[in-house]
């Protein structure tokens, strides 16, 4: 009966620290664009350079949370084919956990949303138009290419595909330039198109995605609670979540991967 005891514990013991090793092995993968380096927190890590990764952004917090490692490769201006040629070397098959948001440089939106921005009589209603267009027609396209790689690369991996919140909310104010509503409403829809798209690669390849457009209602420029910058000096941390937006984000992220 001691001997049975004694192996019985030792059992326990193996058991559980095979546990601790698996969490301890944990691998998370950030990839994508501004939205998920952190441009717009104002706070950068030195060694990022242009990508403008900060310790504020949400991989950053999501990391701990999950009891995961982490390595951040998101870089602002990326584009699916930057993620494809320069961010996927991060991921191998002991990736446990990746998330990634991209597809809005490739529809050229912050383009479209600073042309927005120029005075009148400057519209910016067919640049819309051709980011629309883009969004139905190429960008299908784009984010399989993305995501058939990641899947070879990272076949092990749960992946959280995230979303983009509304910039507007409508209303008109000093830090949403001139911006007017019809311009606003036509970027929301824009973004729906985006959204919808999106999601629906990611599901095709058995992918979590994380829609921050409910959470992130009443926090638009504009709202009293801003969760995404207004126009902003340096132009280049305009319309881009802040470190409440990178809080919110991160929750949403978290309760996907955990």
């Amino acid at each position: 009966m001691r001997a049975r005891i004694l192996i019985c514990a030792l059992v326990s013991t193996l058991t559980l620290a095979g546990t601790a090793t698996a969490a301890q092995a944990a691998s998370y993968v950030a990839l994508g664009d501004s939205y998920a380096s952190g441009v717009g927190t104002r706070d950068y890590d030195e060694s990022s350079g242009g990508c403008k990764r900060g310790p504020d952004a949400y991989p950053v917090e999501v990391a701990p949370r999950i009891g995961a490692s982490l390595k951040f490769v998101a870089c602002g201006g990326a584009k699916t084919e930057d993620v494809t040629g320069n961010q996927l070397g991060s991921l191998n098959a002991g990736t446990t956990d990746v998330s990634i948001s991209i597809g809005g440089n490739d529809a050229g939106f912050s383009g479209v949303v600073f042309q927005c921005g120029k005075p009148w009589p400057t519209t910016c209603w067919g640049d819309i138009d051709d980011a629309k267009a883009f969004i139905e027609d190429d960008l299908p396209g784009e984010l399989d290419s993305v995501y058939s790689a990641i899947e070879s690369r990272a076949p092990n991996a749960q992946v959280a595909v995230v979303g983009y919140p509304y910039i507007f909310s409508g209303e008109e104010c000093g830090g949403a330039a001139r911006i007017s509503e019809g311009e606003q409403e036509e970027l929301n829809e824009a973004g729906d198109m985006l959204t919808w798209v999106t999601a629906n690669r990611a599901h095709a390849h058995g992918f979590a995605f994380v829609n921050p457009t409910d959470p992130f209602e009443g926090h638009a420029v504009c709202d009293d609670s801003e969760w995404i910058n207004g126009v902003s000096n340096p132009t280049g941390e305009s319309f881009h979540p802040n470190d409440d937006g990178h809080d919110a984000h991160a929750d949403l992220v978290t309760a996907a991967l955990d």
